[in-house]
């Protein structure tokens, strides 16, 4: 699948963001400055939203601006602004790094507008003065710029800001120092415009989100040589699943899923995996568990077809089950295999065996993943370890070179999940904490097997839409519910809710 099939943009390093944006602005300041108020809206905008984890932003709320001489000083007082603008009673402390007197045109413009549009509300102050709380900091002191070490006037108002108890922290493009001791902690970094590759596994930038201006429309920074190889996914990714269906559509004609799982000492992943696999648009799943679950899920999960299969004496899936699965599969669009499985030897050789002779694409995952299974057969294959799963099966290689090695599809699970068939790694900047929870895999491999069932053709494709949709919709749950009392399951209502807020994004 070419790398633009899926929607996406590309990491840039840092000479060659400075490049893009000097063909964009050609060092006109009405395009950096219509540019700078589009970042600081987007800033605000994001802040807002991920703030709704953390309870939402209080009318008279308190943000505490970092601000250095570039235009990240400027990204950040715009945001300011528009936070002030829609917060009428919320106040705003600004703390110049390097005083007021440095500021570059442009961010000197943005103070204005700050100060003279929300006069009263705004307060430049000294790192020595700062209050004990706030509940938005943004640390706009350096961004694609920056060259350590940190001077001393940026430390103090990194330190400063580190002494007050704030709820949300969040960076302008890169967190200032990046990984430097003494460097910004971000729960957030807003990536404007493109994703810079310092951001990429940086350990002050908390959670990367990537705010879209446009940048790339037309294909600019799309040419040879753009890029690190690394590319962050759009949530336009979504859009053929957000769309209308065709008005002829029938069960059949949307995929048919086989999932393969369960024992009697892991029973509630396989129905977990199935659960997510009946809101993926599957048109139809056929679960098959050991018999003693089968008709208890059944009555949990109807819309499922359950079907029982011999147990070895410790609960899980015996050899002789073989036949029938290999039965169903020929009926069948795609196979998910692993979720509840258990280690039973007896098991695992039933699972190598169907993985040898599956004439469909395959989801594995969980106890599924081993090195002998995962290499077993020539179906395509969706791997979706975590990070201990990863190390088992891949001996030492890395993403790219197990994806080549077998050949597959990884879906890499962490912090940011990476998805990758052996060419290009998509990341997926969606999801967080809230996706720290037992559960949460088995709801991933069942919605990405209910999708592989509807494009078998697109493993790719597939993986990277499951990844992001998992994400978002467990982003949407943690700003309704919060991170810490939700459980898993909740996250299948919010699969519809993603998909909407999808539909509104532009397919760039």
């Amino acid at each position: 699948m070419p790398t633009s099939a899926v929607p996406s943009h590309p990491v840039l390093s840092t000479g060659e963001a400075r490049a893009l944006e000097a063909r964009l602005f050609g060092g006109d300041e009405r395009k950096e400055w219509r540019a700078m108020l589009q970042a600081g809206r987007s800033v605000a905008d994001a802040a807002l939203r991920d703030i709704l984890e953390a309870g939402g932003f209080p009318e008279a709320g308190r943000i505490l601006v970092l601000a250095g001489k570039g235009n990240n000083a400027g990204d950040a007082l715009i945001a300011a602004r528009e936070i002030l603008d829609r917060f009428p009673r919320a106040e705003a402390d600004v703390l110049f790094a390097f005083g007021p007197r440095k500021l570059g045109p442009l961010a000197a413009r943005a103070r204005r507008g700050l100060s003279e549009a929300r006069r009263g509300q705004v307060h430049e102050i000294r790192a020595d003065a700062l209050p004990r709380c706030y509940d938005l900091c943004l640390d706009g002191i350096f961004g694609l710029q920056y060259r350590g070490p940190l001077p001393p006037e940026a430390s103090a108002a990194i330190e400063a800001s580190a002494g007050c108890g704030i709820r949300l922290r969040a960076a302008v493009d890169l967190p200032s120092g990046w990984d430097e001791p003494g460097a910004f902690c971000a729960d957030f970094t807003y990536a404007t415009g493109s994703v810079k590759a310092p951001l990429v596994g940086c350990a002050h930038a908390g959670r990367p989100r990537y705010l879209d201006l446009g940048f790339f429309r037309g294909g600019e920074g799309e040419g040879k040589g753009a890029g690190t190889g690394d590319r962050v996914i759009l949530p336009s990714v979504l859009g053929p699943l957000s769309g209308l269906r065709p008005a002829a559509s029938d069960k059949r004609s949307q995929g048919h899923l086989m999932v393969v799982g369960g024992s009697s000492g892991l029973p509630g992943a396989v129905l977990m995996a199935t659960l997510s696999a009946l809101r993926s648009g599957a048109g139809l799943v056929t679960a098959f568990v050991p018999e003693s679950l089968a008709a208890v899920f059944a009555s949990r999960a109807p819309e499922a077809m359950w079907v029982g299969l011999p147990e070895t004496p410790g609960g899980g899936l015996a050899q002789r089950a073989l036949e029938r699965v290999m039965g169903g599969a020929e009926r069948a669009t795609a196979l998910a295999i692993g979720p509840g499985l258990g280690r039973d030897p007896e098991t695992l050789s039933l699972a190598m065996e169907i993985v040898k002779a599956s004439p469909v694409p395959l989801v594995i995952d969980a106890d599924a993943l081993q090195p002998d299974i995962v290499r077993a057969g020539a179906a395509p294959r969706i791997l979706t370890p975590h990070a201990g799963e990863f190390a088992r099966i891949a001996f030492g290689a890395g993403l790219r070179e197990l994806c080549g090695a077998l050949p597959c599809v990884v879906i890499q699970k962490g912090p940011v999940t990476r998805v990758s068939d052996g060419g290009a790694v998509y990341h997926s900047f969606f999801g967080g904490p809230v996706l720290s929870r037992g559960g949460s895999g088995d709801l991933l491999s069942g919605l990405v097997g209910g999708l592989l069932a509807q494009t078998p053709g697109d493993p790719l494709g597939t993986a990277c839409r499951g990844a992001a949709w998992h994400g978002m919709a467990a982003d949407q749950l943690a700003r309704a519910h919060g991170q810490t009392a939700v459980q898993a399951l909740q996250w299948l209502d919010f699969l519809g809710p993603a998909l909407r807020e999808s539909a509104a994004c532009p397919a760039t």
